[in-house]
């Protein structure tokens, strides 16, 4: 299916994985310690409820959470909600910090999606979400795998293959050789347990 229809499906407008995470809880997902200095510029992708978020907002920082069902916490100084699909959103202004906790498994064109947030980071920033492999697909349904990391780290992207963590640091552009044909939301259940969305992709020279 194409990405408006991929919006409307109830795999992806669910609150099943629209997590309740705390702070602490991102942490131990991203391994990063979200310690964030004065000035720091943080866009969360598929945010959930913005707990994390609320818990880490200051005056001294911009934290923008991205949704595309909008079940947030009241906004607060140093914090705000995009109802949106991630996909279609983009900050204002280059970001220090992009994260996408569980996020991508509902998102039609990942690799498109890790290659744009990427673009938005300032000189310095970091991009890290969880991203499942075997979620990206040919045509006929068979995983990349291990042709699509090697793509990955090529462009300059690191895959932790055992926490499923895929992150990138400092401003880039990077592309990866692959086209983007649509997306299956009858993949089922995940490495999480919950139903997830295929991703298919023709690989190009």
């Amino acid at each position: 299916m194409d990405d408006e229809t991929l919006w409307r499906s109830s795999v992806v407008a669910n609150c099943a994985m629209n997590r309740e995470r705390g702070l602490a809880g991102y942490r131990r997902e991203l391994g990063v310690s979200l310690e964030l200095a004065p000035g720091t510029r943080w866009v969360d992708l598929c945010c959930g409820t913005g707990k994390a978020l609320a818990e880490a907002a200051r005056e001294d920082l911009a934290v923008v959470g991205v949704d595309l069902v909008d079940h947030h916490m009241p906004e607060r100084p140093g914090l705000r909600f995009v109802v949106a699909p991630v996909d279609q959103w983009e900050p204002a202004e280059p970001v220090d910090l992009v994260t996408c906790v569980h996020g991508l498994h509902y998102v039609g064109d990942k690799l498109g999606m890790l290659t744009r947030a990427v673009s938005w980071l300032a000189p310095g920033g970091l991009f890290v979400a969880n991203f499942d492999i075997a979620s990206v697909r040919r045509a006929d349904g068979s995983p990349y795998g291990r042709v699509l990391t090697k793509a990955l780290r090529a462009a300059g992207f690191v895959y932790d293959t055992r926490r499923r963590l895929v992150s990138f640091s400092g401003a880039g552009r990077p592309t990866v050789p692959f086209s983007y044909l649509g997306a299956d939301d009858r993949a089922g259940p995940n490495y999480t347990g919950q139903p997830a969305v295929h991703s298919c992709y023709e690989a190009v020279s």
